[in-house]
């Protein structure tokens, strides 16, 4: 009885690997891979799933887009095509075993920004997750082999040179950022972070150089407005640091910092009403602290 049963049990592990393989047959597939400007795209993934199966496997473009898949059983095969940088395509494909299948010819779009691929995904979240906990060595390296990775991800460049930044190591995060603006020059985020690289190095002047590169209306982030006013504040030119706190206070009305300083700057520029507009929006926020004390003095005093 125990052989018979270890005899079954055999028989049953290698009919579940066998059907771990239900997909695999004798056909086989050729294609090739081209972007909307008719220029092959190497790298791209191409997945094959035959749902009746339940399994599948997965290939890649060559340097001239091209791409073979063999031992496929005949049936209708779902196909998804992927690459970061590019829009994904899928398709149903019916294969046969006993004809010549005909090429399968795709082309992919190119898309602007970072299109994520479930693989990329999970890599990018992970990579985030050691950064989000202060592991910025760790996070440093996932980032960099993504990079590596998937070449067209180049906006990745901006988790490195954060990790650099976060690690003060200044240069080596504006080497980092300097990548993605040689791929898109007017990247403004990247000339951003080019500029916070120099303002923690006490470079004022050349922070502002690159800060000016970029016009205010581009900038949405409140806390980045901020930071680049009170740059221009330091530097003593209230002018120029009254724009950015204003702006930053139309992005994000509580920005407490950015009232505060706004409303030094319209006091330095002997703009009275408007420091008290900017003190009083402030006190509507906070009322209590030591800072709101001081505030509040203040508006008495330019009332008078």
């Amino acid at each position: 009885m125990k052989k018979a049963l270890t005899a079954f049990c055999c028989l049953w592990l290698a009919a579940a690997g066998l059907a771990g393989q239900d997909y695999k047959g004798k056909a086989r597939v050729l294609g090739v891979i081209h972007d909307q400007d008719g220029n092959p795209v190497p790298g791209v993934k191409v997945t094959f799933f035959l749902p009746v199966a339940g399994g599948g496997f997965s290939v890649a473009s060559d340097e001239e887009g091209k791409w073979t898949a063999a031992w496929l059983r005949r049936g209708s095969w779902n196909v998804d095509f992927e690459k970061v940088g590019y829009e994904p395509r899928k398709i149903s494909l019916n294969v046969s075993e006993s004809e010549k299948n005909p090429e399968v010819k795709i082309a992919l779009k190119k898309v602007e920004g970072l299109f994520l691929t479930d693989d990329l995904k999970k890599e990018l979240t992970a990579a985030n997750a050691l950064f989000d906990a202060k592991d910025y060595a760790g996070a440093l390296a996932a980032f960099q082999a993504m990079v590596e990775k998937y070449p067209e991800a180049y906006i990745l460049n901006k988790n490195v040179g954060n990790c650099h930044f976060a690690l003060d190591r200044y240069a080596e995060a504006e080497a980092a950022y300097q990548k993605i603006l040689a791929r898109d020059p007017g990247n403004a985020d990247a000339i951003v972070l080019i500029g916070n690289t120099y303002a923690n190095r006490n470079e004022n002047e050349k922070a502002l150089e690159w800060y000016n590169k970029i016009e205010i209306g581009k900038i949405k982030d409140s806390t980045v407005l901020y930071n680049i006013g009170t740059e221009y504040f330091n530097l003593a030119k209230i002018e120029e640091a009254a724009k950015y706190f204003k702006a930053a206070v139309d992005i994000q009305g509580d920005n407490l910092d950015a009232l505060y300083r706004l409303g030094l700057a319209y006091v330095n520029l002997q703009r009275n009403a408007e420091a008290v507009a900017a003190f009083e929006a402030y006190l509507k926020i906070d009322s209590t602290s030591d800072q709101a004390a001081q505030v509040r003095n203040l508006v008495e005093l330019l009332k008078k």
